[in-house]
């Protein structure tokens, strides 16, 4: 199927020398992913299950065939979708006996771009559920660093807090994997793991990190390699925090829901006596309130076209329909603006073009793909 809308300029007010905001390609129904397939191509998912291939320059958009079966319901769907050279990885929520799981697909396109050939599912994660909340599903490839090469996926508690304390459960974790789906040997529970304690013993073999509500940013830092992650709290407590480099590493708990910023939907009380524990890694940074948060990438050192941004880090936000720069220092998160406020609606996913601009997907009924420039 091919589409095509003309693209629409738009200023954008928030932003003190105001940018062009510019929508590019058809209205998509609740667009979720993004990512390049080239310098001028991305590939954007919608949650009821499509792919499209647009171009960035005319706004051509064609439909990929051959997806796999989703759990369309609520909250999960076609989530996250990530191109690492000729591979392409969906992270969706399956269809399974007794419900839905977090799962991973890696696929290539076929020559004529309008179709998946050698489709292969190289991750389910168990005990499904009926839930249709809280998947996570967004995956991140290092290219640099110590993590290089390997293939991490954010996975949602599924709306069952406990979940995020068992490591017999992938949900409420982040896994690491090879990109074909084999296990590396060195996670907390590989076969020649350094880590000698028996409070790894009932881990998973795929899990890295345990302690996460529902993760729907992940990003990698360009010049470290370390992947930076965000996830959603309840009330108050959405967080940033860092899932590798040091001292973090494999086996690092993140606390949900035994340590928590946030308070309880129903009677906004604490859900935990403490915001801080020993033996459990502290966030980067907390939002209260929440902004619920969505998408986040890095603006890259050597992007020019928004010098400002330079190495720090832009986040979307659900709630408030808001695109925020979260600044850094050595390292670590020091401040934050709102650098786009409601010209959009809900905002999804971020990326960052290789001319420096600025992607963003508007996860509306009549959504789509947009574009900060100048």
């Amino acid at each position: 199927m091919a589409l095509f809308l003309g693209m629409v300029a738009f200023p954008v007010s928030a932003m003190a020398d105001h940018p062009n905001l510019s929508k590019i390609g058809p209205v998509l129904q609740h667009p979720w992913g993004m990512d390049f397939l080239n310098d001028d191509t991305i590939l954007v998912t919608e949650r009821r299950g499509n792919l499209f291939r647009i171009n960035l320059a005319t706004g051509n958009a064609h439909q990929i065939g051959n997806m796999p079966d989703v759990y369309h319901k609520r909250q999960g769907g076609l989530l996250d979708v990530l191109v690492d050279g000729e591979w392409i990885y969906l992270c969706y929520s399956a269809v399974l006996d007794g419900g839905s799981s977090t799962a991973i697909d890696r696929a290539r396109l076929d020559t004529q771009r309008r179709n998946l050939i050698d489709r292969t599912t190289i991750f389910t994660a168990n005990r499904p559920t009926r839930s249709g909340h809280h998947f996570g599903c967004r995956m991140a490839i290092p290219r640099t660093g110590q993590q290089a090469g390997y293939l991490f996926a954010s996975l949602g508690d599924r709306g069952d807090r406990n979940n995020a304390q068992d490591a017999a459960v992938h949900a409420g974790s982040i896994i690491r994997i090879h990109p074909d789906g084999r296990i590396p040997t060195n996670n907390p529970k590989g076969d020649d793991t350094k880590i000698d304690s028996p409070k790894f013993d009932n881990w998973l073999p795929e899990i890295w990190s345990i302690g996460h509500r529902n993760p729907q940013g992940m990003a990698v830092h360009p010049d470290t390699g370390d992947i930076w992650t965000h996830e959603h709290g309840p009330r108050g407590g959405d967080e940033i925090n860092r899932i590798t480099g040091e001292p973090f590493a494999g086996g690092t708990n993140y606390g949900w829901p035994t340590v928590s910023h946030g308070r309880e939907y129903a009677t906004g009380r604490q859900v935990s006596k403490q915001k801080t524990r020993a033996g459990y890694a502290d966030p980067k940074w907390v939002w209260d309130p929440s902004i619920a948060p969505s998408g986040m990438a890095f603006y890259p050192q050597d992007a020019t076209m928004f010098a400002d941004m330079q190495g720090h880090l832009l986040v979307g936000s659900l709630k408030f329909r808001q695109l925020w720069l979260v600044r850094l220092s050595d390292g670590s998160p020091r401040d934050e603006q709102v650098v786009m406020d409601r010209a959009i609606g809900r905002v999804r996913d971020v990326a960052v073009a290789p001319d420096g601009s600025i992607l963003l997907l508007n996860d509306e009924a009549s959504g789509g793909v947009w574009r900060i420039s100048r």
